[in-house]
């Protein structure tokens, strides 16, 4: 089998994969018994856990391995011995214990590109790609994880403060990614991500479980949102930076492509659970299986936008499904992130006027919810509907 059909056929075992288990990532609100099941089974094993981590300097180990991958790219030769053993005695516990949490296979996708680098038969400045980025989403979901293990342990003070600063660590593993989306776009992501931490700080000294809620919604959204911008927001994604390699390189285009598919990974389960037509497509756009040269930054963006959008409906609905409740403001400020989420577009589709006014909407909704103003909130969900949408429609 030559290099590039080998190529080719990783990545479509690669999305096969993801595609299997592209509902398995659930909110700890909807978490179902086989799931409480697995959390119980990982409390058992928290103490192992958390001896683990002493032990292991994630960041550290991370950057040595992405070290020497990052060799290819100027054309030396990468040890893939030493970045296996690093993966294997240092990271692959903690990536296994995500794929069982989160039904995932991200181990099967490391490993499976490691033994390509080796052989020969796969990129290894592509490998490289597919190593960080997915090591990436182990770090989102681990932060995730965290964030799970202080609302069961809420009661035990120290221990929510041990599990909110290992969520900082591992947060601090993805903050150069975090900043360098806000050197290309101008947003202040890490400020916002830094804001919500230092507000889950303050919620558990004083036992708020919904603002600790409410900070946490913050942090998640916002790596999904940097997430999106390094994959299919215009002009810095890299469905952008892949058709335009294109033009001039088809194998630097490849691995853009690559990259991007990488990074898509971390927000594909969401998606898929409320738009599987846009989640789908845009997986299928940066399989390497697509001829890069076909593929459509903009289409990709109007699908990002128009999954968004149904995300941030079905927040909505949820929101007046449980009115009266905490998770009626967790969910209303889930719908205003993710409208957030799209903000550039937004001001492209419909004006900076009435992007502000969606917004102002979003906020007063979330107000409502907060102060159980019924009244006010079926009037401004009203108007949120109907503009989000005439987002999806204005998206086709």
């Amino acid at each position: 089998m030559s290099v590039k059909w080998k190529l080719l056929a990783v990545f479509t075992a690669f999305a096969v994969m993801m595609g299997a288990c592209s509902n398995s990532e659930e909110t700890a609100t909807t978490k179902t018994k086989e799931k409480e099941q697995t959390a119980a089974e990982q409390k058992e094993e928290k103490p192992a856990e958390t001896e683990k981590k002493e032990e292991i300097n994630y960041a550290d180990v991370f950057k040595q391995a992405i070290a020497e991958l990052e060799k290819a790219k100027q054309g030396q030769k990468v040890d893939f011995d030493k970045v296996t053993k690093l993966y294997e005695e240092n990271l692959q516990t903690l990536v296994q214990k995500r794929d069982a949490e989160f039904q995932d296979t991200i181990d099967q996708h490391i490993t499976t590109a490691l033994a390509a680098g080796k052989d020969g038969s796969l990129d290894p400045v592509v490998v490289k790609q597919i190593f960080d980025k997915l090591m990436q989403k182990v770090f989102y979901t681990t932060i995730k994880h965290e964030f799970t293990e202080v609302e069961e342990n809420w009661a035990n003070k120290e221990a929510v403060k041990e599990e909110i600063e290992e969520a900082k660590q591992f947060y601090a593993i993805l903050q150069p990614t975090v900043e360098k989306r806000d050197a290309a776009y101008g947003t202040k992501l890490a400020d916002a991500i830094n804001g919500a931490f230092a507000q889950i700080e303050d919620a558990a000294a004083k036992d708020d479980l919904l603002a600790f809620s409410l900070g946490k919604q913050v942090v998640d959204k916002t790596l999904m949102k940097t997430f999106y911008l390094a994959t299919g927001a215009l002009p810095h994604g890299y469905a952008s930076k892949a058709a335009n390699a294109a033009k001039q390189d088809e194998k630097e285009a490849k691995v853009e492509q690559a990259e991007g598919w990488a990074f898509y990974q971390s927000v594909y389960p969401y998606m898929k659970k409320h738009a599987p037509e846009e989640a789908d497509y845009i997986l299928k756009q940066f399989d390497l299986q697509t001829d890069v040269k076909t593929l459509d930054p903009a289409a990709i963006n109007k699908a990002f936008v128009r999954g968004w959008a149904k995300v941030a409906l079905h927040e909505y609905e949820e929101s007046k499904e449980s009115w009266g409740q905490d998770k009626s403001v967790i969910t209303a400020l889930e719908g205003a992130l993710f409208i957030n989420m799209m903000e550039s577009d937004l001001k492209t589709l419909l004006g900076d006027q009435a992007y502000a006014s969606l917004n102002d909407q979003a906020q007063r909704y979330l107000e409502a919810a907060k102060t159980k103003n019924k009244a006010e909130g079926e009037k401004l969900l009203s108007q949120l509907e109907a503009t989000l949408n005439t987002v999806m429609e204005k998206a086709k």
